[in-house]
């Protein structure tokens, strides 16, 4: 998977979590496993 301008990718081994300034065909690496990308934290309701 390319990589995406703007995403964050956190590594699922250490946690550490990287964003992406310039987009490309490569993927981000960490410890020679692919980054997953980072979720989207859900926003407060305003009930």
């Amino acid at each position: 998977m390319p990589n995406q301008l703007g995403k964050r990718y956190v590594c699922t081994v250490c946690d550490t979590q990287v964003l992406c300034t310039k987009a490309g065909s490569g993927s981000v690496m960490c410890h020679e496993k692919d980054m997953e990308p980072l979720q989207p934290r859900p926003l407060p309701s305003s009930d």
